[in-house]
């Protein structure tokens, strides 16, 4: 595989990890399952048959 396959791939994913995660997220404060004025988030990122674990914390300001 060339590397802008590779990177080309990788930008894939991550475009799909992003919309539907921000999909997920509005989908839920739209339901009122949140309170307060934060919404504390962590992403985990692993991959099948190696030792990655990527952890990313952060909190989303609520309207």
């Amino acid at each position: 595989m060339s590397e802008d396959a590779f990177n080309m791939s990788i930008r894939k994913f991550l475009k799909e990890v992003g919309v539907t995660s921000q999909r997920k997220i509005e989908e839920t404060v739209r339901k009122g399952q949140v309170g307060g004025k934060k919404l504390k988030v962590r992403i985990t990122l692993t991959a099948e048959g190696t030792g990655l674990k990527h952890v990313v914390d952060g909190e989303i300001e609520l309207p």
